[in-house]
């Protein structure tokens, strides 16, 4: 049998919260999350896989993709989570616990408690929120997983109904599937939108017969979508405040980053770590400051730098001065240097 996708499993517990027949409205809501990924995305979020296992403990719940398990988590289904979004005016009476999306301190609480968790500043949501809402997080962060081969053919044959020649110059004339879905990958895994799929496609037919680098053609791709990435991180706002490089320590990443790709040696560890504090000291004052954290680099070293803060600094976005729109004024804040 092929493994599943997408697969939640329920414990026997919480075979309610999916069984319509008993009132389950959470079969509803992992609809709409498909949805609402697929359209903010740009590509089809595969369906979800739903069945009970009684080797889970009764109220646990578990989440996983190509059958290996990323999330899992305990919740109490007659009960209520209130969350804790960062001010509150007092404890709960409850069951103590976190937010399996994204680990904010909660408590289980009774249902009539509701209204007066509400008025202390908790967000107050049911059982099957939390799971809809631990999936949606899920779904996001691996979405790069979710697209393949077949994904990426069906978005191509969807733009081919409004621009044929385009598609049919650029697979497999000019790229192969395989490059494109890569490409495509890349730009989820920094959860930039694969909507506009047309400014996708002239930018990799344009580039494409120059290189077959992946890295290349994302940057290339990644300067063409600029304005989107920009408003996806920042809205409408004309101003973006950044953190830079000093032009020595870019000078010697991009030495070492050429240098490596030569004989394989990397950043030196001593300079790695200098920089990673930095750069999180900068970006935690950033957010104390009420300041998006953005980091703006030269293209050539952006990818790496994004590879490097991606799991350790995750608030941190790092953007290369050719992907920031004309009309956006830079105030640079702070300048990361090598340390003597």
């Amino acid at each position: 049998m092929p493994v599943d996708i997408i697969g939640l499993e329920v414990g026997y517990r919480l075979i309610p919260l999916v069984d319509k027949n008993q009132g389950g409205q959470l079969m509803t809501r992992i609809k709409g999350v498909r949805k609402k990924l697929s359209q903010e995305l740009g590509f089809l979020i595969p369906s979800v896989h739903i069945r009970d296992n009684l080797d889970l403990s009764p109220t646990t719940y578990r989440i996983s993709l190509m059958g290996v398990t990323v999330g899992e988590s305990e919740i109490i289904p007659e009960m209520e989570m209130a969350i804790n979004p960062g001010r509150v005016f007092g404890d709960l009476v409850g069951k103590p616990c976190r937010d399996p999306a994204f680990g904010l301190e909660a408590f289980w609480i009774e249902p009539n408690q509701k209204d007066y968790a509400q008025t202390m500043g908790y967000t107050v949501v049911d059982s099957g929120t939390v799971v809809a809402t631990h999936l949606s997080h899920l779904l996001q962060s691996h979405a790069h997983e979710l697209l393949g081969y077949e994904e990426t053919q069906r978005m191509l044959d969807n733009l081919a109904k409004t621009a044929p020649k385009l598609v049919e110059d650029l697979v497999p004339k000019t790229l192969s599937l395989g490059v494109v879905a890569k490409v495509l990958q890349n730009l989820l895994v920094e959860q930039v939108p694969i909507r506009d799929m047309r400014t996708i496609a002239e930018t990799l037919a344009e580039y494409g017969s120059k290189s077959q680098d992946t890295d290349i053609l994302t940057s290339a791709v990644r300067t063409a979508l600029g304005r989107l990435i920009i408003h996806e991180i920042t809205g409408s706002a004309e101003e973006l405040t950044v953190i830079t490089l000093d032009s020595e320590l870019e000078q010697i990443l991009q030495k070492s980053l050429q240098t490596a790709s030569e004989s394989g040696t990397g950043v030196e560890p001593g300079l790695a770590d200098q920089m990673h504090e930095s750069l999180q000291e900068n970006t935690q004052q950033m957010e104390m400051d009420g300041q998006l954290p953005i980091l703006l680099v030269s293209s050539y070293i952006r990818p790496w730098l994004s590879r490097f803060v991606r799991h350790s600094i995750p608030n941190l976005h790092v953007l290369a001065y050719n992907e920031i729109p004309a009309d956006k004024q830079v105030k640079v804040i702070a300048n990361v240097g090598r340390r003597a």
